[in-house]
């Protein structure tokens, strides 16, 4: 949820390129591996230098969001579980 935080605010996004932020965060937020202080420190160089990638990250981000909402993890969580039930019958 942060990360769909940051992108509603229009925040340029770094985040982990592991666990579920990947798939998230699209490609509207910078990528870096959380084992690494070099790599996340390299990011944060990037935003703060760069106006482009940041004016890039917060555009992509606020496209990125529209795609999540409530109604629409309620409606394909339904879709997911009537399938389950259809195939136990």
């Amino acid at each position: 949820m942060p990360v769909l935080e940051a992108m509603r605010c229009g925040t340029p996004v770094l985040t982990s390129n592991v666990s579920s932020l990947p798939e998230v965060a699209g490609d509207a937020a910078l990528l870096v591996d959380p084992e690494d202080a070099d790599s996340m420190c390299e990011g944060l160089r990037m935003l703060a230098n760069d106006r482009a990638l940041g004016e890039n990250l917060r555009r992509r981000g606020l496209e990125r969001v529209c795609q999540f909402s409530w109604d629409r993890a309620a409606r394909e969580t339904l879709a997911v579980l009537r399938e389950a039930v259809d195939a136990a019958r």
